[in-house]
């Protein structure tokens, strides 16, 4: 499977700049809808209120899906791979 790869950068509350990807599928396009995603993902952190737009989330590229993380894309949609910040 194919996967888009989204670079994701959003400014926590305390300031640091939290750096997470939101894998989804290659066909999904709609810009809109993974910052859904994204923003679901902040809410688990603790970070509900942070701004997420397309100037903190933007496509990077296409990529070959990682075994590992085929379960949570079929089952949600998406996966989230923390970079930097994310804890």
């Amino acid at each position: 499977m194919q996967v888009a790869v989204w670079d994701t950068y959003v400014t926590k509350k305390d300031g640091t700049v939290m750096h997470f990807d939101i894998i989804a599928p290659s066909t999904m396009k709609d810009e809109i809808t993974i910052q859904e995603y994204g923003k679901e993902y902040l809410k688990s952190k603790g970070q509900p209120e942070q701004l997420l737009t397309s100037k903190e989330c933007s496509f990077c590229h296409i990529e070959t899906l990682q075994q590992e993380f085929e379960d949570e894309i079929k089952d949600n949609g998406y996966y989230i791979i923390e970079m930097e910040n994310c804890n």
